[in-house]
């Protein structure tokens, strides 16, 4: 076997599974993102260890909406060592309801949560009290993968379960994708290549939506392209009252 063909060819099979299986529920998803954005309020995306890479993915991006506001709390991103604190930290109760009350949320905005399990009591927990305090909460997970293991949250809930809208990134089983003969683990996971497409494409939809409306969408541009800087502060300017990544 050839590794890459392989793996090439499994992001092929689960990108197109999605753009099917998952259309309605990326363009629900794109719809409350346009109408965080054309009511004036903000949109905010979190998750533990691996999974935060996408709430990463979305902020402060070229060609991205600048009113993405990144969650990272202490211990639950890759910057800590050990990295194995992460996996313990994620599963402690109730602190995914501080993070939630020590953030700028509140009624009517928007919260993508990213879990491949759903089933730690952080990300459970952060989807509860968001839910509670009026905001929408959009769950990007692996439903294989939730629905075969247990929740470790006291409600019994995991992630797509605590929901308004469920993304499933169509993955396998524990995320990894390929055998490879000789070696009893499966190596090559799928799910940052696909979650970034899937959040991605979601909101360039929401651009879309927004454009339609007649409205100009807060949108980045490369800093490395003349005029860049001065278009990004731009949208920086008229959008900071929703914008909460800049030190202020």
């Amino acid at each position: 076997m050839n590794a890459i063909n392989e793996y090439w060819n499994n992001l092929r099979r689960i990108l197109d599974q999605i753009e099917t299986a998952q259309f309605d529920a990326m363009n629900a998803a794109a719809e409350k993102l346009y109408e965080a954005t054309v009511n004036g309020r903000c949109i905010f995306t979190f998750g533990c260890s691996h999974a935060g890479l996408l709430a990463l993915e979305l902020y402060y991006r070229t060609g991205g909406m600048a009113t993405i506001n990144p969650i990272r709390a202490p211990g639950l991103n890759l910057d800590v060592d050990p990295a194995t604190m992460t996996s313990q930290m994620e599963r402690l109760p109730e602190y995914g309801k501080v993070i939630i009350d020590h953030q700028p949320i509140k009624a009517g905005d928007v919260l993508i949560i990213h879990s491949v399990s759903g089933r730690n009591t952080v990300t459970v927990d952060a989807a509860l009290r968001a839910k509670e305090i009026g905001v929408t909460v959009i769950a990007l997970t692996n439903l294989k993968t939730a629905e075969s293991l247990t929740s470790r949250h006291p409600s019994g809930k995991s992630l797509h379960q605590a929901a308004d809208i469920v993304l499933d990134n169509c993955g396998s089983l524990g995320d990894s994708s390929l055998d490879i003969p000789g070696v009893p683990e499966k190596v090559a996971p799928t799910s940052t290549a696909v979650g970034a497409a899937i959040l991605n494409a979601v909101m360039a939809q929401a651009v879309a939506l927004t454009v339609q409306a007649g409205l100009t969408p807060p949108v980045f541009v490369s800093a490395n392209l003349e005029g860049g800087d001065a278009h990004n502060q731009a949208v920086l300017d008229k959008y900071k009252d929703r914008i909460f990544y800049m030190g202020h």
